[in-house]
């Protein structure tokens, strides 16, 4: 079942907090990823409307979505460092013992190949060292990285966009109305919906 919570940064507040205070990595919903964006660009694209503003209320405004904007991304920087020490020691868990991961669903998509990619590494760093050691031999270490394909979409903006960071923890913009972009499919779609941009 879809959860159709909004994101607001007090649900982050309290998602963070559950993370800190508990051993096992917290369940997110599947859709967190793309919730989290839009509340972000939401908030750019409603600054943006106040600061062409010129009033007492326009000013409040401005500062309590500024504080709003600095509150999440701080709440989400903690989150993400706590959740990526978690699926290390997961990862690392796993590659020691053989013992898979017992609830997968407590992984984010992209969280999953994080985990994945990690015990891998992890693996291959140990066969070539430490089994070669063993067995009185020089260690040798050959990671294969495994090549990542992105879907990018071209665009082209018909609003002015500030800098904003996606989903990949990429910096994308500032972008100006008429300005063409490649940029990674999930974006371009969140930024077409909020009628920001168009497909070409």
């Amino acid at each position: 079942m879809q959860d159709n919570t909004l994101i607001t940064y007090e649900r982050l507040y309290e998602i963070l907090r559950q993370e800190k205070y508990k051993k096992e990595l917290q369940k997110l919903e599947q859709e967190f990823i793309e919730k989290v964006t839009r509340y972000i660009n939401e908030k750019k694209i409603i600054l943006q409307g106040y600061e062409t503003k010129d009033n007492i209320f326009a000013n409040q405004s401005i500062t309590k979505t500024k504080r709003q904007l600095e509150t999440a991304m701080i709440l989400l920087k903690e989150l993400y460092e706590r959740r990526e020490g978690k699926i290390t020691q997961l990862a690392m868990f796993n590659a020691r013992t053989n013992n898979y991961l017992q609830d997968p669903d407590s992984l984010l998509k992209e969280e999953k190949q994080l985990y994945n990619d990690l015990i891998s590494t992890f693996t291959q760093y140990k066969t070539g060292f430490l089994d070669n050691l063993i067995q009185g031999k020089r260690p040798k270490i050959e990671i294969k990285v495994k090549e990542q394909i992105t879907s990018n979409k071209l665009i082209r903006f018909i609003n002015n966009v500030p800098k904003f960071v996606g989903e990949d923890m990429k910096d994308y913009g500032p972008y100006n109305p008429e300005d063409i972009s490649h940029i990674p499919e999930k974006i371009a779609e969140i930024l077409i919906k909020n009628n920001v941009a168009e497909s070409i």
